[in-house]
């Protein structure tokens, strides 16, 4: 057994997922990822550890812990509600060297700092500069990035920071929900890079990468959406999609025109667009198009094919980098995929 499988046995999951005073949480990821999470964290005893997005509690709990009595945990959520139980959680419990604070975990909590470890269960817009200068030397990193600037397409990451020079070592698929500038209230809509959405007669929404090219009324993507919706071009697939495979693929072509929607409720998509036209493939292999000679369909058609083509790449198997993003709202490091 691992270290991790070792604490998770003492640690009583569903008293912190289903909490008999506060009830069930939606904000929880499954055990299983946590634990995997956690193993590729590496967590050692007496190490000083800050994790962003509090959530059950329960993954704080593990790293308790993990971290033993001679170190520290400090965890951060953005939602006040969550950080409260939490803490009462750990207290009946008799953890009083983990620590939750109400705070946008983005910028990191520099009063605790530094961190030997750092985990985060939400995703950040980018690698941010602070977690990095809050990192000690050596410290370790595990975290889901964005591989392209549209909601739904990320992966996760284990950094390891050395110098202060952030250092990929290895990728592997998942992902959570976008971290917020406030508690995320419509756990079904991207907290980030929506650029339309519709909500009457269902709801659907759709995000572009060439937002930049848009105007102030948001007229390319309501065009999209909009061509997507009503008297759409639909065709089969033939194939089961990949879903992981297949947005690691096509994050990793960093075409501009590279789309994202939801077209009905838990169904992602993901294509190409342009002002005048657009095409997506949905989960279910389902094909949508504003037309049969569709531009994009074409396009589209061509992604599909070289993925295939590559043999449906995981995307374990992809070279990543850190890019360095600076003169931006909060500098940091982009994480690209390449093959």
């Amino acid at each position: 057994m691992t270290a991790v499988a070792d604490v998770a046995a003492t640690v009583p999951e569903r008293h912190y997922t289903h909490h008999d005073g506060r009830g069930a949480t939606p904000h929880r990821s499954n055990p299983a990822v946590i634990h995997r999470e956690l193993t590729t964290l590496d967590v050692q005893p007496g190490h000083h550890v800050a994790e962003f997005g509090t959530g059950s509690g329960y993954s704080g709990a593990l790293l308790a812990q993990l971290v033993g009595p001679t170190g520290t945990v400090t965890s951060l959520d953005i939602d006040d509600y969550l950080v409260k139980w939490a803490n009462l959680i750990h207290h009946e419990r008799g953890l009083d060297h983990v620590r939750c604070h109400v705070a946008d975990g983005t910028a990191g909590f520099p009063e605790r700092a530094p961190y030997d470890r750092i985990v985060a269960w939400c995703t950040p817009p980018l690698l941010p500069q602070e977690w990095v200068d809050q990192a000690a030397d050596d410290a370790v990193i595990v975290a889901p990035l964005p591989i392209a600037p549209v909601p739904g397409m990320t992966v996760v990451a284990k950094i390891r920071v050395s110098g202060g020079v952030p250092v990929v070592e290895e990728v592997f698929n998942g992902g959570y929900t976008e971290a917020t500038a406030s508690p995320k209230a419509d756990l079904d809509l991207p907290g980030r890079w929506l650029d339309w959405e519709t909500r009457v007669p269902g709801a659907a929404w759709v995000s572009i990468a060439w937002r930049q090219d848009d105007d102030y009324l948001h007229t390319g993507a309501r065009t999209v959406l909009a061509r997507l919706l009503k008297d759409a071009h639909t065709e089969p697939y033939g194939r089961e999609i990949d879903w992981s495979s297949w947005r690691a693929f096509a994050a990793s072509l960093a075409d501009p025109h590279l789309t994202a929607a939801g077209l009905s409720a838990g169904m992602w998509a993901i294509g190409h667009s342009t002002p005048s036209s657009a095409a997506v493939v949905q989960q279910d292999g389902s094909v949508v198009a504003d037309s049969p000679d569709s531009l994009s369909l074409a396009v589209l058609r061509e992604w599909l094919a070289a993925w295939e083509g590559a043999g449906r790449p995981a995307p374990e198997t992809y070279g990543p980098a850190l890019v360095r993003c600076d003169g931006e709202e909060r500098g940091g490091w982009r994480l690209r995929l390449s093959r």
